[in-house]
């Protein structure tokens, strides 16, 4: 069994591809309104 020390938002998607993600080290979020209020209030750009 592998085990990972990292987990984002990721983890709870249905997509295949997404989830893929999940265990990276970097703070995903899936497409939606938590993404764009955080990226609001960091006055980050959105990709």
């Amino acid at each position: 069994m592998t085990e990972h020390k990292n987990i984002n938002k990721l983890i709870n998607e249905k997509s295949p591809y997404l989830l893929q993600h999940a265990h990276n080290p970097v703070d995903w979020y899936p497409w939606g309104p938590e993404a764009f209020l955080r990226a609001v209030d960091e006055d980050k750009p959105i990709f």
